[in-house]
């Protein structure tokens, strides 16, 4: 149980103490509230490097991007354009009809191999 205060003691002894008391309890709180605003602020500052990190990471994302894509605009636009491709494909077209022709008008039929019979009897 709690002993009662003792008795020789007077009431203004009493208050200093307790006066004393409430002084170092307002140190305390004072100490406490500055450390609460100490970690905030190192909180905040540790948030704001994260947020320079990750967006430090992103531009690299976005530079290796952009050079993948640049690298991929040279090589596409190294490619033929439907002009050269449309060309190619009538330049084709024209010079198998004139090889099949001349080889039909100098007879050279019998060079061109016969596809086997699929059916199962076969062509003399």
């Amino acid at each position: 149980m709690a002993t009662a205060p003792a008795q020789g003691l007077p009431a203004s002894h009493l208050l200093d103490q307790l006066a004393r008391i409430e002084d170092k309890c307002s140190r305390i709180e004072d100490k406490y509230a500055r450390s609460e605003s100490l970690l905030s602020r190192v909180e905040d500052k540790v948030e704001n490097a994260a947020n320079r990190m990750n967006e430090s990471a992103r531009q690299s994302d976005l530079a290796a991007l952009r050079t993948e894509m640049r690298g991929l605009a040279d090589r596409t636009r190294r490619l033929p354009g439907t002009g050269a491709l449309v060309l190619t494909a009538v330049i084709t077209a024209i010079l198998t009809v004139v090889l099949m022709v001349a080889v039909q008008r100098l007879n050279l039929d019998r060079l061109i191999p016969v596809p086997a019979a699929t059916s199962g009897t076969t062509v003399q």
